[in-house]
């Protein structure tokens, strides 16, 4: 992993170490031996970001590297794993290691190309990368699939009345994918990732995705048809919960949002694809059908594609399989010497987390997520950018766009030229989050994005108050288009990779299994409820309840989510370590009033203290350079 660090903002710590993971007094911490300074990641009251090889004498550093290659099979390459915990330990200063662990000019173009040249990636991340992509794209066709098939498939099965119980089964057949991912497929992610590893249950969950799928665009009643959108969701969950995990561990930390955000933008892509289809089979016979079924088409290459990429290296390591893991790192790694570092960084973080956390069933795993307070912060967090996903209304209009626009007055034809309008400004505008995720930030990104996102749906709703006509639907196109433009960069790319990453890897599978099943389930009950409250209120009334609740996502991440652009994994255990009441505080106190003075006073000389402490606060005073890279 590869982090790029502004002058004078991240600063290295004290010269002292503690070997006893449970600090100085007892003190609990879930990280890292040789702390210059004793950070309890269950308290870290002070916001300190620690390294925690950073203290270690050179003897004692070479010792650990001595034992840990004996201990895990690496003695082949002990000379490169020497050099790799050097530049772990001290990565501003990689240029001048001294003697026989002196890098070659091969060793530090690699380590300056991190920075300078982030996108020289190997071929196979690309791959995996690419592969996940595909996986994505899935998940995107099916939501337009059925939005096209909406105004077809009820009169078919003999539920197209205005009756309740034809809305409710309406609704619930919408909603069966997400109804079988959030109550199964999400929580098979944890076991069988434990099997089978990350490849495995991509893999597997293809298959959910390839056979259904199929399987629907044959179905005779609304009950088969149902069943088989269940099936459906059993890989979509086990997909959704696992592919950007997969992403995430495999890439580095300087543009792992961006490549990891691969999930969202693909996401978009896959809906941009079915409305395009649902376009091209509009007049087709049995058009309804093949909408339906077309979404299969991705899930063939997925299948195909998956094993040629390494599995994850942090997954081999969580198995105590070094070996694999360094060769599956050498893949996704320009250098050996990166391949060192980050599997002895790695393992230095691991070697803490398990001695803190321990091996533990599935359950206790689950209850942990609510009771470890580290874990707990983190899935605090992951929760409230998932619902946020809900809240803001995109699933709706990816649901019901086709059905929206019909309301507003347009023709069956109409209504899906303006849902793939949609589709395709929601792929278009996935492409800026690239350059702003691991800049911006994805709390920024959110910040921003929120407001936009309401005053859009507002405006959608009351133009739908004008006389039908050829404005009223162009006004409704325009702002529902415009609520995509803000999305597609903002709430569209960050849920899925935040919460792929804010978890420890002892709990990474099943706390991205309850993410995205809270992110699925609340997505199927909003399909189901809908209609109802369309019928009930309007489609005024129901934008307007929609804006209303992407205000309240709005407090929720300004109070609740922090930042984590451009740290690794492992570093993300300090900011989660920081109490939730001690981070709103922070957010209400010095954040709120710095953005009154600088964006509504004007008052350019205001200035933001940060909430984190970056080792020279409380240790040595030593700057670290512009191009410094951190495993």
């Amino acid at each position: 992993m590869t982090e790029n660090f502004s002058k004078g903002n991240i600063r290295v710590g004290s010269s002292s170490h503690i070997d006893d993971p449970n600090g100085v007094g007892g003190i609990h911490t879930e990280k890292g031996h040789a702390m210059g300074s004793h950070v309890d990641l269950n308290a870290n009251l002070e916001a300190k970001v620690r390294n925690p090889l950073e203290g270690l004498s050179y003897t004692e550093l070479m010792s650990r590297v001595e034992v840990f290659a004996e201990e895990k099979g690496l003695s082949d390459h002990i000379a490169l794993l020497r050099k790799g915990a050097l530049v772990a330990q001290n990565p501003e200063d990689f240029e001048n290691l001294p003697g026989a662990q002196a890098l070659n000019e091969g060793e530090i173009k690699a380590l300056r190309d991190e920075v300078e040249h982030k996108w020289r990636l190997p071929v196979k991340l690309f791959l995996t990368i690419a592969t996940c992509s595909i996986g994505a794209a899935v998940q995107g066709w099916d939501q337009t699939g059925t939005n096209g098939a909406n105004i077809f498939f009820p009169e078919f099965y003999g539920i197209g009345g205005t009756t309740a119980h034809d809305k409710i089964l309406v609704g619930l057949v919408n909603a069966g994918p997400y109804l079988g991912s959030s109550l199964l497929g999400c929580w098979l992610s944890d076991p069988i990732n434990n099997w089978i590893g990350r490849r495995g249950v991509i893999f597997f969950a293809g298959h959910f995705c390839l056979w259904p799928v199929i399987g629907s665009a044959l179905c005779q009643t609304w009950g088969q048809q149902l069943v088989c959108r269940l099936l459906m969701g059993i890989g979509m969950g086990a997909k959704a919960s696992t592919v950007p995990i997969y992403a995430a561990e495999n890439s580095p930390a300087a543009i792992r949002g961006a490549l990891v955000m691969s999930w969202q933008m693909w996401t978009a892509f896959g809906i941009m694809l079915g409305t395009v289809f649902n376009l091209a089979v509009w007049n087709a016979p049995h058009n309804w059908r093949l909408m339906l079924g077309a979404p299969f088409i991705p899930a063939v290459p997925l299948l195909a594609l998956i094993y040629l990429c390494p599995e994850s290296p942090r997954w081999y390591m969580k198995k105590n399989r070094y070996p694999e893991a360094w060769a599956s790192m050498l893949r996704l790694r320009n250098d050996p010497i990166q391949t060192a570092r980050d599997i002895f960084y790695i393992h230095a973080q691991l070697e803490i987390e398990d001695a803190i956390i321990k091996k533990s069933s599935y359950a206790k795993r689950f209850a942990e997520l609510f009771t470890v307070p580290r874990i707990r912060r983190a899935n605090v967090a992951a929760f409230t950018v998932m619902i946020a996903q809900q809240m803001c209304g995109i699933n709706i209009i990816a649901f019901y766009s086709t059905t929206i626009f019909k309301e507003s007055g347009s023709n069956d034809f109409q209504a899906l030229l303006a849902s793939f309008g949609f589709g395709l400004v929601n792929f278009l505008f996935a492409f800026p989050a690239f350059w702003t995720i691991d800049t911006f930030g994805r709390r920024s990104l959110l910040l921003f994005t929120f407001p936009q996102m309401t005053w859009t749906l507002l405006a959608a709703g009351l133009c739908t108050l004008m006389q039908q006509g050829t404005a009223r639907t162009a006004l409704v196109s325009l702002f529902v288009y415009l609520f995509a433009v803000f999305y597609s960069p903002g709430e569209g790319p960050v849920p899925f990779t935040y919460s792929a990453e804010v978890y420890p890897l002892s709990h990474r599978e099943v706390g991205m299994g309850f993410a995205v099943a809270t992110c699925l389930f609340w997505a199927s009950v909003l399909g189901m409820t809908f209609p109802f409250l369309i019928e009930s209120v309007g489609t005024v009334g129901a934008f307007a309840v929609y804006a209303g609740f992407n205000v309240v996502a709005f407090v929720m991440i300004f109070l609740l989510v922090p930042e984590t652009k451009q740290k690794t994994l492992e570093e993300l255990d300090y900011v989660f370590a920081v109490p939730t009441r001690q981070f709103a505080k922070y957010q209400l106190t010095q954040t709120l009033p710095y953005w009154v003075k600088r964006y509504v006073l004007w008052q350019r000389g205001a200035q933001l203290k940060s909430l984190y402490q970056y080792g020279q606060e409380i240790g040595v005073e030593k700057k670290v350079p512009d191009n410094a890279v951190r495993a």
